[in-house]
């Protein structure tokens, strides 16, 4: 099973650090990353694999967007089949 955490703010030093400690902590492997910079926002989408996670997903997606508040950012993570259901035709 697999998942999708999209981030964006202000552009800062240590997101992807922070972002994938939370996911490393809990046994979420980072399997892809496409990160940009567009002046000072910082845009980050990570595909991982959730099929270990050590947590229930929704408590992995509540760390995350706790962790986006402490910082700043808005941090989103929707399960994959949720995320092919809202862009199926």
């Amino acid at each position: 099973m697999r998942a999708v955490i999209t981030v964006l703010g202000k552009d800062m030093v240590g997101i992807l650090a922070r972002v994938s400690s939370i996911c490393a902590e809990h046994e979420v492997n980072v399997t892809e990353v496409t990160q940009s910079v567009l002046q000072d926002l910082f845009a980050m989408i990570m595909m991982v694999d959730i099929s270990k996670c050590a947590i229930p997903f929704s408590e992995l997606s509540d760390r995350l967007t706790g962790l986006g508040e402490e910082m700043g950012l808005t941090i989103h993570t929707m399960h994959e089949d949720i995320f092919n259901s809202m862009h199926r035709i």
